[in-house]
């Protein structure tokens, strides 16, 4: 696979970044119950991937690669855009709203397009995940991939089991998608890998966001 969501724009409204910021960092640490600890294992390993917990700061909707792609594809070009973004051993992580993890399977039951959706695996309370490193690992000339580029070459040549951020987090309360927008972009991703034809019939309606 040599290009990441070949259909996204490529604009500043379609952030890229590979690097998490210090405030990213305290968002994603806030997720676990010692705080102070995950900082001292990044501030010692910052190249090494750790495990967070779900359901507190975070739920994790884990798709597979191609159907992640256009999910996070939907959601930039045609949506509200994302949370922070992962890809994690040829998989694709969407940091969501706590509570969906539960939520989006019962919405899916009653969708019409839910046969189309590949199984999803949805982290929430209870759960843990392995986050990529908060930067990029170092290509084998010494030199770390650019942080807005959008499918750096090592990347290609790490193969499916890179973990790296794709939309990294930057800030301390990042604006996570919750189940019904989730739920939209399955329905959407499923009917662009179904056809154009078919993807036009029965539009469903973005709900009414506010980024906050």
């Amino acid at each position: 696979m040599t290009e990441w969501l070949p259909e996204t724009p490529r604009t500043l409204a379609f952030p890229t970044s590979a690097y998490v910021t210090l405030a990213g960092a305290d968002w994603l640490a806030s997720a676990g119950p010692r705080p102070d600890e995950m900082h001292t294992l990044w501030a010692t390993r910052p190249d090494a991937p750790s495990a967070l917990p779900c359901g507190t700061a975070f739920d994790v909707i884990n798709a597979p690669a191609l159907f992640g792609r256009r999910m996070v594809d939907r959601l930039w070009s045609d949506g509200p855009g994302s949370g922070p973004v992962a890809a994690h051993r040829g998989r694709i992580l969407l940091f969501a709203a706590p509570g969906t993890a539960q939520r989006l399977p019962a919405l899916l039951v009653w969708e019409e397009w839910a046969a189309a959706v590949p199984p999803l695996l949805c982290h929430g309370t209870g759960d843990a995940v392995t986050v990529p490193p908060l930067h990029p690992r170092r290509t084998a000339a010494g030199e770390a991939p650019a942080g807005a580029a959008p499918f750096p070459a090592a990347e290609d040549a790490a193969g499916p089991s890179v973990s790296r951020w794709l939309v990294a987090p930057d800030v301390r309360s990042p604006w996570l998608p919750g189940p019904d927008v989730l739920l939209w972009a399955c329905v959407r991703a499923a009917r662009s890998l179904a056809g154009p034809g078919r993807e036009t019939t029965a539009q469903h309606r973005i709900p009414a966001l506010t980024a906050g």
